[in-house]
């Protein structure tokens, strides 16, 4: 996983007037928890532009007022209307403990399916994997070679070796459809 590096400083005033304020200032008010204690702070738009609207899953190496950890982004709150962002929580992480994080997905090979007239659709772009986050990759790379016409692949045919998939056995992760050329075909024969 890509490492981020990212300056925040703490807020002493908390509060709905306080974060409307920062955000007047093109800041984001974020908060980090995991640890032994929960930090507000808040961070520059500009700074976390990178990091927000990427398709990559990143560490988050945070400074806040001299002192570093690592931690992950838990989840982002974007106002309805304009689509600014207006909330981040970053959890806290250690080499030694597990966690839940989604990580994209990326079919690798061409489907047999495919080959023989079909088309091959990503039912689910992200997976959740439990494991210590130095052992979470990128992206899954996920084999689709055998996948025959009208086949499916369900998470609970997946195995990554170190991660644990948190997502329901019975999901469809992708599948090869068969198209209507394809069927006009088959009934033809």
């Amino acid at each position: 996983m890509k490492t981020f590096e990212l300056q925040g400083t703490k807020r002493t005033e908390l509060g709905k007037k306080a974060s409307k304020a920062l955000r007047a200032e093109e800041m984001i008010p974020c908060i980090i928890y995991g640890g032994e204690t929960s930090v507000h702070f808040y961070v520059t738009e500009k700074a976390v532009r990178n990091l927000i609207y990427s398709p990559d899953i990143f560490a988050v190496e945070l400074t806040l007022d001299g002192k570093k950890c690592m931690a992950v982004i838990k989840e982002l709150q974007f106002h309805p209307v304009t689509d600014n962002l207006l909330h981040i929580d970053f959890l806290e992480v250690f080499e030694n403990k597990p966690i839940i994080m989604e990580v994209p997905v990326e079919l690798v090979g061409h489907a047999e399916g495919v080959k023989a007239g079909g088309k091959l659709q990503l039912e689910m772009r992200k997976l959740k994997v439990k494991a210590p986050y130095t052992h979470i990759p990128e992206r899954l790379n996920i084999d689709v070679t055998n996948l025959g016409l009208g086949k499916t692949l369900q998470v609970g045919a997946l195995h990554f070796e170190g991660l644990e998939l948190a997502n329901a056995k019975n999901a469809v992760v992708c599948s090869v459809r068969l198209t209507r050329a394809a069927r006009g075909a088959a009934a033809k024969a």
